[in-house]
């Protein structure tokens, strides 16, 4: 405890030092995704290739979210935890944004608490180029169009990843949680995008995993290939302000990784799902069951992804799609297996200043899971058919200023064709989630 005393007014006393220097700069870092409700339908960074370098800038910003849960669960075999309405654990991030040259950012995200992991930790970290210290016209000139960022990065992988929550920064997203299959991850690599006019592309390479390793893959009967593969994505869209009233936007996006030690492309996130203990077993902790309600198909070894997007906005009506199409396995398989899913949000902002919003987003998935052992249990369930989860959830927000958001959600989620011997056959949950939300 006095180690975590000492932790804590040992940051006090540095963001305090630091005060005078961080509010002077809050309007000289560029090229940063605002962490405040302007932030919402900004998808990749804005570049602002006339901003003025006059030294190095420190910026902080954070988000806070804290929940009150009222959710239910059933089952047909029972055995689920028991719930009752309550507060979850709070969640917080802090951000860190250095100005260190001329058109360079340094980017440090932590997450100070979240279902996953109480402690704080680093989720990553990256340097990000809208311009190049080397002197010449060609550099200016391919700097005009082009970003480059490395680093141990959450990647560039379809535009849902803008739009959730992630840790404590759950500003953006205007319902509770993320998509059932939540395509997120960080690893370590490079992304180069391209902007010209209204079309976009982004071209990646990375390691294939969410942290650094250099072991060595063992072989299995079902697979001997100990070779680990890099992983690439690639994006290509439109993003057009058509009129002052209508905006439009159009991305596709792949992702591949033939052979990897630890692939988490869908199951990335660190931080933990929103639906606390929603369908799981009794005898479970949050921590050990960060992520209910959420779906991860287990492509541990090898994975293929497609993500198409769209995105329009007239005056306060606002609509978002996507359509997701993965293949994979593990290293103890020798087929693949797929997993689709499709969503699709509406949103109405109210007001001159769309302080108050409603919505509706209706997330289905289909997948075929890998045929296992259930925990102290034999032998494997096996799944001849494919699986399918469905949830509707209705939200409802308003900004009492653009730093603090509050917003609440009703959701059933259903989960249907799964084995008998699977606690989640016929398996159900509902209720309501409401989230104090602040972020600057």
């Amino acid at each position: 405890m006095k180690t975590k005393l000492q932790i804590l007014a040992g940051s006090a006393i540095v963001l305090a030092c630091l005060g005078g220097q961080i509010a002077q700069a809050q309007t000289q870092v560029a090229n940063v995704r605002p962490y405040d409700k302007s932030g919402i339908n900004v998808f990749e960074a804005p570049k602002d290739s006339a901003a003025v370098f006059n030294g190095l800038k420190v910026k902080f910003g954070a988000g806070f979210t804290q929940s009150f849960q009222g959710l239910k669960h059933e089952n047909k075999a029972g055995g689920l935890y028991k719930m009752s309405p309550g507060f979850n654990t709070a969640n917080a991030n802090l951000y860190m944004d250095v100005q260190l040259a001329d058109g360079i950012l340094l980017n440090l995200t932590s997450y100070l608490s979240s279902r996953h992991h109480n402690e704080t930790w680093v989720k990553g970290g990256y340097i990000q180029f809208d311009k190049l210290p080397f002197k010449g016209e060609v550099w200016d000139n391919i700097m005009k169009y082009a970003t480059l960022k490395v680093g141990h990065m959450e990647i560039n992988y379809g535009d849902q990843h803008f739009r959730r929550s992630d840790g404590g920064q759950t500003i953006y997203n205007p319902f509770v949680e993320n998509y059932i299959m939540d395509a997120f991850t960080t690893e370590i690599g490079g992304e180069l995008l391209l902007r010209k006019g209204i079309f976009f592309g982004v071209v990646g390479v990375t390691n294939g995993m969410i942290k650094g390793n250099i072991d060595s893959l063992v072989a299995t009967p079902q697979d001997n290939n100990i070779h680990k593969s890099p992983a690439v994505l690639a994006k290509l869209g439109l993003d057009k302000q058509i009129n002052p009233d209508l905006r439009v936007r159009l991305a596709a996006s792949y992702y591949n990784n033939s052979s990897s030690g630890s692939q988490t492309l869908y199951g990335g996130d660190r931080t933990g799902s929103n639906y606390f203990m929603a369908m799981e077993k009794a005898g479970g902790t949050y921590a050990a069951n960060a992520f209910s309600g959420r779906y991860n198909p287990g492509f541990t070894k090898k994975v293929e992804a497609f993500q198409l997007n769209a995105f329009g906005k007239y005056q306060g009506l606002e609509l978002f799609g996507t359509y997701e199409a993965a293949n994979g396995r593990t290293k103890a398989e020798t087929a693949e297996r797929d997993a689709k899913q499709y969503a699709i949000d509406a949103i109405y902002r109210f007001g001159k200043a769309e302080d108050v919003f409603i919505g509706v987003r209706y997330n289905a998935l289909t997948a075929r899971p890998a045929n296992v052992a259930a925990a102290g249990t034999s032998p494997a369930i096996t799944y001849t058919d494919d699986v399918k989860i469905d949830r509707i959830a209705f939200g409802a927000g308003w900004f009492l200023t653009k730093n603090i958001l509050l917003k609440g959600e009703y959701v059933k989620q259903q989960y249907k064709d799964f084995p008998v011997a699977d606690y989640r056959n016929g398996g159900e949950f509902s209720g309501y989630v409401i989230q104090a939300v602040v972020g600057f």
